[in-house]
């Protein structure tokens, strides 16, 4: 009994603990110790014990979870934990319309043959039909592709 009592302590502690600590290492070897303490119910106690011990983990395990995401948040030292903000930022360029084909480019970085340049004052991630490319050189737009926009030399 004792074996079983300090396999699901330590296991709810892991996984209350797996909060606080990224990775879920915490969480895997916590339900790893409660898996364990299920088993020696098992073998200790027959089947009737482990399927009680199966249920009480479960409850545990229920109720862990209810105290992290639903308890925790609205506690002041939750609300700091966690996010509540949208981040607005994109990591992409803006993609480019049909408007840009034909109009001239400046590169903004060196294009070999991909790089990123300005069409009017707007910035563009590029694709050099004409090879490698310095920065500041003026290029003209050809086409589109998926993602970026196809420029050559002028």
């Amino acid at each position: 009994m004792n074996a079983i009592t300090i396999l699901f302590a330590l296991g709810i502690l892991l996984l209350a603990l797996e909060v606080f600590v990224p990775g879920m290492v915490l969480g895997v070897i916590g339900g790893l110790a409660l898996l364990g303490g299920v088993v020696v119910a098992f073998q200790s106690y027959g089947a009737r014990g482990g399927l009680g011990a199966f249920a009480a983990a479960l409850a545990l395990v229920g109720a862990v979870l209810v105290i992290e995401f639903v308890v925790l948040p609205r506690t002041s030292f939750g609300r700091r934990m966690f996010l509540k903000t949208d981040v607005a930022g994109t990591s992409q360029p803006p993609l480019a319309d049909a408007s840009v084909v034909g109009k001239p480019a400046k590169a903004l970085t060196a294009l070999v043959p991909s790089g990123y340049v300005s069409i009017e004052g707007k910035r563009y991630d590029a694709f050099s039909q004409s090879g490698h490319v310095h920065p500041g050189e003026t290029l003209r737009v050809v086409g589109l592709d998926n993602f970026r926009v196809i420029v050559t030399k002028s």
